[in-house]
């Protein structure tokens, strides 16, 4: 990312009229359309999001604004390095007439280099990967992340500008998909949003430019509306996804206590779980309840589309559908949904008559149950391992839990296993997907986690996917 330094001279420039008044309606465009549906004002912007993210979006404008023709006085770059360019190196002169003629895409990250450099692939364009040089941004770039940004070729190098925005995997897949169709046949209802956003501009060079699939030149707004939006959305609306169970059964923790009636023994207890069919006794006080006996961990069909969806299984891929604990004169049935707390109520009942009171039920939503959790900030207990081999044992736990993956049913995948999207060209493609999105989930994490620099490349190769690593 170019020093704001090396543009000084142009940013006082266009405080200049005409440049100033048409200036301030780019920068309308860029942040207006997702304030009004958020219902704040503008004012409010940078102290809901921060200066930082403020001072980013007011960059993306500045560099969108940099690229236009303002009629009749043309471009404000053009007249500024007329008038005044004998003042600007050449660097700076290169600079500048870069972000001109420069475009605002969607790139994906990979081989960072921290304070120095990284690889981006246009994922609207295509072709290979570019170097960039940078330093900044590397600090918090990470292998796979994506971000929009207007990448610069100068004459012995690559570099971003200072409007570099990131999307989550999801919302740049969206965002990529719309960008594509701009530089083909955009919907009518895309048309229609450039449109509003670009309602000073002469609706006959918009129209044409569209037609001449130059519509990604033009979608810089569209770019930081999207993003301003969603970010708005997070902070104003905080909420969890929708978390179900591998049935598709809303989640929803909830504890069945159990009391022992007098003259009933633990022992007895003991006896009656251990002849109920589907209990399996992993020790002398805890039984798992596990899905139908052999029974893979390959989930149903879920009852609602949307949603994430969390399974327990054993080793064998069996899946989990509750806990039942001993504590001294109590016994605790744990499930996660109303669904399975009724069917392990009928289940538990026959062995149980006799022996034990009705359950009082005790039920936590995921919202209560995080509110549980360590305070923000707390550090994790040391284990009292030194740093290197606490490493090498959590490294090692992984390769364990991963490789036991490949062998597991992925929803991502389309609910089969990652060795068996590996023998399609299309399951290699969603192979590749979900792949970067764990190594960019991994990424994440940074010293003094044991977790950081954990190393997926040997999930690639053991699927042989290598060649989609790029």
């Amino acid at each position: 990312m170019s020093s704001a330094n090396s543009l000084s001279g142009l940013m006082k420039w266009l405080e200049r009229e005409p440049w100033s008044s048409a200036f301030g309606e780019v920068l309308l465009s860029h942040l207006e359309p997702a304030c009004a549906a958020a219902g704040i004002e503008l004012e409010e912007l940078p102290e809901i999001i921060d200066e930082h993210w403020a001072s980013v979006l007011w960059g993306c404008a500045f560099e969108d604004f940099l690229t236009r023709e303002l009629a009749p006085e043309g471009n404000a770059v053009d007249d500024y390095l007329r008038r005044r360019g004998w003042r600007e190196g050449a660097s700076a002169k290169a600079y500048m007439q870069g972000l001109r003629a420069s475009t605002m895409s969607l790139y994906e990250v990979s081989e960072v280099r921290p304070g120095v450099s990284f690889l981006a692939r246009d994922l609207v364009r295509g072709g290979a990967p570019v170097r960039i040089s940078e330093r900044s941004a590397t600090q918090s770039l990470k292998q796979w992340d994506r971000v929009a940004a207007r990448v610069v070729a100068l004459r012995d190098k690559n570099v971003v500008g200072g409007g570099l925005l990131p999307f989550d995997h999801d919302r740049a897949d969206e965002l990529g998909a719309l960008l594509r169709r701009l530089g083909k046949r955009p919907a009518k209802r895309t048309i229609a949003l450039l449109r509003e956003i670009h309602s000073g501009s002469d609706a006959a060079e918009l129209d044409a430019a569209l037609a001449e699939g130059r519509g990604l030149r033009l979608a810089a707004p569209l770019i930081s509306t999207l993003w301003l939006g969603d970010l708005l959305d997070k902070l104003m609306n905080r909420r969890l996804p929708e978390l179900r169970n591998s049935e598709g059964d809303e989640l929803v923790f909830i504890f069945l206590r159990y009391r022992l009636l007098p003259g009933a023994t633990t022992a007895r207890v003991r006896k009656a779980l251990d002849r109920v069919p589907g209990l399996e006794r992993d020790s002398a006080s805890f039984w798992n309840w596990l899905g139908p006996q052999g029974a893979s961990a390959k989930p149903a069909k879920p009852k609602a589309e949307s949603g994430i969806r969390l399974m327990s299984t054993m080793t064998d891929g069996t899946v989990v559908l509750g806990t039942l604990e001993l504590k001294g004169k109590t016994l605790v049935l744990e499930v996660n949904s109303e669904q399975r707390r009724e069917r392990g109520e009928a289940l538990l009942a026959p062995a149980l008559e006799g022996l034990t009171s009705a359950p009082l039920i005790e039920r936590q939503t995921v919202e209560q149950m995080m509110a549980k959790r360590r305070p923000q900030g707390a550090k994790m207990p040391s284990s009292g391992l030194p740093p290197e081999e606490e490493r090498r044992i959590v490294h090692a736990s992984l390769d364990a839990h991963y490789r036991e993956q490949l062998d597991q049913p992925v929803p991502m995948l389309g609910d089969i296993t990652p060795r068996k999207a590996a023998a399609t060209p299309a399951g290699r493609k969603k192979l590749a997907a979900w792949l970067k999105l764990l190594e960019n989930s991994m990424g994440g994490h940074r010293a003094p986690d044991p977790m950081a620099g954990y190393d997926m490349a040997w999930l690639w190769e053991e699927l042989k996917v290598t060649d989609l690593r790029r």
